[in-house]
């Protein structure tokens, strides 16, 4: 396909969204995330409801990568190793975005907020509920580091492997822990007909939320 034939490919590429509203706002936009969170787990078209897009600020240049959230109580919670490229970002800049994108229900959901690190004793019992082949992950990655072969990853995956062996306990790599992303704005996207969507828009201040309608 030649380049002028494959942007008007692109460019034919629509999609008519359904009526599907937002009609009921709860006052708690974690109300609504957890109804749309068990909506996605549901829906066999989503592979991963818990995975969303993290995006930080290296300097002046956005980074996006995908994650899995761990937990939505009052805050977004996610794992990671502490000397990843994510982190380091983060720690020169705590303000994030996470994305959850929910195509096949025609949603999306935009957090904006600040991140920061959740207690050792947090990480460590999350850790211990890991399966063993990502405990061994976890520590046989240092991840975001250039990497010479694949086989230097697998030998170094054999070695920890070797030192906490199946149905051993293994302990929580002193860089590897979890995140909480503390939310100042939280938005729902419902895709609707003509390009009429619904976007409502949560922003937190000192005693609550408050919420908006916000043009499509």
């Amino acid at each position: 396909m030649d380049e002028k034939l494959e942007r008007e490919a692109i460019r034919e590429l629509r999609r008519s969204y359904g009526d599907a509203g937002l009609a009921e706002i709860p006052s708690d936009p974690f109300d609504l995330f957890h109804a749309w969170f068990k909506d996605g787990i549901a829906n066999p078209l989503i592979v991963e409801a818990n995975a969303m897009v993290l995006s930080t600020v290296d300097g002046e240049q956005p980074v996006s990568r995908t994650v899995l959230l761990k937990d939505a109580t009052n805050t977004f919670t996610f794992f990671t190793n502490y000397n990843s490229r994510k982190a380091s970002e983060i720690s020169k800049n705590h303000h994030v975005s996470l994305l959850f994108p929910w195509y096949a229900m025609e949603r999306q959901v935009i957090v904006l907020g600040r991140a920061s690190k959740v207690s050792a004793e947090a990480s460590d019992e999350y850790f211990q509920t890991r399966p063993w082949g990502s405990q061994i992950g976890a520590w046989s990655s240092e991840q975001s580091q250039d990497l010479a072969s694949r086989e230097d990853l697998e030998i170094r995956f054999k070695e920890y492997a070797e030192k906490y062996p199946e149905g051993s306990k293994v302990p929580t790599p002193p860089h590897w822990g979890g995140y909480e992303v503390v939310p100042s704005s939280i938005e729902f996207w419902q895709g609707r007909y003509s390009r009429l969507h619904d976007r409502v828009r949560y922003t937190a201040h000192s005693t609550g939320w408050n919420v908006k309608r916000v043009n499509p």
